[in-house]
């Protein structure tokens, strides 16, 4: 039974990690290796949540052995695993995953990037950018690796030298986590609170559809002037010019209006002449190259965002107008041209979609509000006390420990799977959130650029091993932390004692965490928002006057679609009619000529037969 709850972990994860994957990457367009890398190291980040629960209650005592305690007997729990396939188990998931975040993924990101038009100028290219990158990571490792030996005076070994390793690792990815995680706990909660009020979602819609409208025409003048670059070298570079090539490896990856255009403007009669005016460089074109991709992928994934940004204003808009609706039907303003499935016909039903757009949907947001918010107080509350075994002040510990002592193996598991999928959906959440300007962003609809996918990989890989460490310290199954003496987690066991630096184990990892408690007020004020607004980059502030400026101007710019949409669908509708109208006239008149044809025929027919008699 144990094999097969592992297998069927495994298989979920996998199906997770490869949807969300097929959510925001492009299976048809973006490098298959990409594409691997990325699918992997989210379902080594995922399995590793999943699996952690079935670690920590296999550990759990007495779970080892079938035995009788206090008149109850204890029997294995039904997810125990069997010694020996655990500590595999993570080291392979741990190493395997250190190997993507640190060495594949980021080749992977600057072969993507690259700009060369052969596999080995790729690689090449990402060989260099990661020769520098990480001969000055190594460089900085090297010199405080040397200065700690020396100043703790320790005797290093290999075994001593990978734990340094992991602890670096785990230190670097403990920092960033905190980051992330106070924000999470209070943005998430506040999220959906505000989902429930739909005249706030409405004008932060409007607010979108402006910011959204300047990105899509400064990326469509991005496009233009790549274009016009693109064919000042397309008639300069002619058909039996060596780097013709790379020419047409760019027009390539042009959109197919533009290479229309530069098809039909391009002269390549006039034969090639080195003797002439000065030709582009072959780095030049690369550099060029890279341009296009850039400004190809933007244009595309502005205008997708820029429709879907449109169903949402205009959906927000019907909810409003159909609450006062006395009908209790919800009424589209644009109906879908589909014809409805049975769940449309049987189950979501017009008036059933109108209870719940416009009565239980705002009070489910509100309620799981209220829940997450609770779960945010406990985790704040256990971050600061976790390294307090005597008494047991954090709360998680407190429940695994009832559990434990009335050996309820199954409740030990689900708290666990709770917890640290409440804390991975804090973190993980906040990374598909986060916005670097243009240099990394992760957009739905199979619009994420190759170089964003592989970066939350990365991040994936180098936040899931702290957050499970801080996750064990938390529940009191670390005994680096909460120094009981008690068995260990498998996936504990791999990462060695901490203890080699004291100072890290015993103040860092214990420390560090409390620092959460300003990041969740920070965030419950909007310190950070406030800051981007104050440097230019605007943001939605409800009491701000450039926040009221774009929201009126994202209400014009929607009411301004929604004219042209119905203007569409009214020429659409006064179509068919016509050509409905125009089909039953052909066919009326259509048969009213085939019988008068025949009953012609018929009389000619029967004329002749009376000659001949």
């Amino acid at each position: 039974m144990s094999g097969v709850a592992l297998a069927v972990e495994v298989v979920v994860v996998f199906f997770l990690a490869l949807f969300l994957l097929h959510r925001y990457g492009d299976f048809r367009k973006q490098y298959r290796m990409v594409l691997f890398a990325t699918l992997l190291a989210w379902f080594l980040c995922f399995l590793i949540v999943f699996i952690i629960p079935l670690d920590v209650s296999t550990v759990s005592p007495p779970a080892r052995v079938a035995t009788r305690v206090k008149g109850v007997t204890c029997q294995k729990p039904w997810s125990y695993i069997p010694d020996g396939i655990l500590p595999v188990f993570w080291r392979v998931v741990y190493w395997t995953s250190q190997f993507l975040t640190w060495l594949l993924i980021p080749f992977m990101q600057s072969y993507a990037r690259s700009g060369a038009f052969s596999i080995s100028g790729k690689i090449k290219t990402a060989l260099i950018e990661n020769a520098i990158y990480y001969g000055t990571y190594l460089l900085i490792f090297c010199s405080l690796l040397i200065y700690v030996a020396v100043t703790l005076k320790l005797h290093l070994t290999w075994s001593g030298l990978r734990t340094i390793g992991i602890t670096a690792a785990n230190t670097w990815g403990l920092f960033l986590l905190v980051l992330l995680l106070g924000y999470g706990l209070v943005e998430i909660p506040r999220s959906y609170w505000r989902a429930s009020c739909h005249g706030q979602l409405l004008a932060k819609t409007y607010f979108k559809a402006a910011k959204l409208m300047t990105e899509k025409v400064d990326a469509e003048e991005n496009l233009e002037d790549v274009m016009e670059d693109v064919k000042t070298v397309s008639e300069t570079i002619k058909y039996n010019h060596p780097l013709r090539k790379c020419i047409d490896t760019i027009l390539k990856k042009c959109p197919v209006e533009y290479q229309e255009k530069l098809g039909r403007n391009m002269d390549d009669y006039e034969d090639f002449d080195d003797k002439g005016n000065p030709y582009p460089s072959k780095k030049s074109l690369v550099k060029l190259h890279k341009q296009v991709i850039y400004a190809v992928q933007r244009h595309n994934r502005t205008q997708v965002q820029w429709q879907i940004l449109l169903d949402e204003a205009f959906h927000l808009e019907d909810v409003a107008k159909n609450e006062t609706s006395s009908t209790h039907k919800f009424v589209h303003s644009f109906p879908s041209a589909e014809p409805p499935g049975w769940i449309s016909k049987y189950l979501y039903t017009p008036t059933v979609e109108w209870y719940w757009e416009c009565v239980l949907r705002r009070w489910c947001y509100r309620v799981l509000a209220v829940v997450l918010c609770a779960f945010s107080a406990a985790v704040v509350w256990s971050e600061c006390t976790f390294f307090s075994t005597q008494p047991v002040l954090s709360l998680f510990a407190v429940f695994i420990q009832l559990a434990e002592r009335d050996y309820n193996y199954v409740y030990i598991e689900m708290a666990c799977f709770v917890t640290i999928f409440f804390l991975c959906y804090c973190v993980y959440s906040t990374v598909f959130r986060i916005r670097v300007f243009n240099y990394y962003y992760l957009a739905p609809h199979h619009q994420t650029d190759a170089y964003s996918l592989q970066f939350s990989g990365m991040l994936f890989c180098r936040l899931t091993p702290p957050l499970c460490l801080n996750f064990l310290g938390v529940i009191h199954m670390d005994s680096t932390i909460s120094h009981q003496n008690r068995q260990q987690t498998a996936y504990t066991s791999i990462m060695g004692s901490m203890q080699v630096l004291s100072f890290i184990a015993n103040g860092f990892y214990i420390y560090y965490p409390m620092l959460i408690v300003l990041l969740c007020i920070a965030t419950y004020f909007s310190l950070g928002t406030r800051c981007l607004n104050l440097l230019g980059f605007q943001q939605f502030m409800g009491e701000n006057d450039l926040t009221s400026d774009l929201v009126d101007e994202g209400r014009e710019l929607i009411r301004r679609e929604r004219r042209k949409r119905q203007r569409t669908e009214d020429g659409e509708s006064r179509r068919r009619e016509w050509r409905e109208r125009y089909s039953e006239q052909r066919e009326r008149y259509g048969g009213r000529n085939r019988s008068a044809y025949s009953e012609l025929k018929e009389a000619d027919g029967s004329g002749t037969d009376t000659g001949r008699g």
